[in-house]
């Protein structure tokens, strides 16, 4: 008897490491404003919120300005319609699947496991990165950060997936790389599994007490 009946996945720094063309993204938001340019790191450590809220993050470090400034600015829209253009272009030119992630999508389909992303992301760079690495065809539900009125830690996503495959909360699992992720999990009343080589806002992923730390996906076959 399998593990797991639904096994559903966090995104960005889980299933790939998408931080780099997020920061060109980024910065070429920032250069079109004439503002200084921020680094790989900060960036690795705005990921989790989806990226209308990095994008903000950025504009108040680079604008030297409170986020708050930034968040009831008249210009916001702008910035978020400009990177919106150059990050659908930058998707899938600088991403990667992280080690044994598509051998082991493909072996718990396989096996009939169900198989989702749950996402802070907004639902149309989801799906571009997704489509990019061929991971569509695999997945049996996608939520994105704006499917529902509330994203993660809140449970909606996860409470969704439950409901759509008619799985308890004891037969699924969650795997993440932040503590967002595990936070959502604990809400949901799933068990979680954490990677550590995801964007975890600089801290290490053990301090979120996951139910357990794998190195790579590939020990969900195990």
């Amino acid at each position: 008897m399998k593990s797991f009946d639904l096994i559903m996945f966090d995104l960005d720094g889980t299933l790939v490491e998408t931080a780099p063309e997020i920061f060109d993204a980024t910065n070429d938001t920032l250069r079109y404003f004439d503002l200084p340019e921020v680094t790989q790191q900060q960036v690795n450590d705005w990921i989790g919120h989806g990226t209308r809220e990095l994008l903000i993050q950025a504009l108040a470090f680079s604008g030297k300005v409170p986020v708050a400034t930034v968040r009831a600015s008249d210009s916001l829209a702008l910035s978020v319609s400009r990177f919106d253009k150059h990050y659908q272009q930058r998707c899938g030119t600088r991403s990667r699947l992280y080690p044994q992630v598509r051998e082991t999508l493909t072996a718990l389909r396989q096996q009939g496991v169900k198989l989702a992303v749950v996402t802070n992301k907004e639902g149309r760079y989801t799906s571009t990165v997704l489509n990019a690495h061929s991971l569509m065809p695999m997945l049996d539900a996608v939520v994105s950060g704006d499917t529902f009125p509330a994203k993660k830690p809140d449970p909606m996503g996860i409470h969704s997936c439950l409901s759509q495959f008619g799985v308890p909360p004891e037969r699924a699992l969650f795997v993440g790389d932040s503590s967002i992720d595990v936070a959502t999990a604990r809400n949901a009343g799933v068990r979680v599994w954490a990677l550590p080589y995801g964007y975890n806002m600089g801290q290490p992923i053990e301090a979120s007490a996951p139910d357990r730390v794998i190195p790579d996906c590939s020990v969900l076959l195990n």
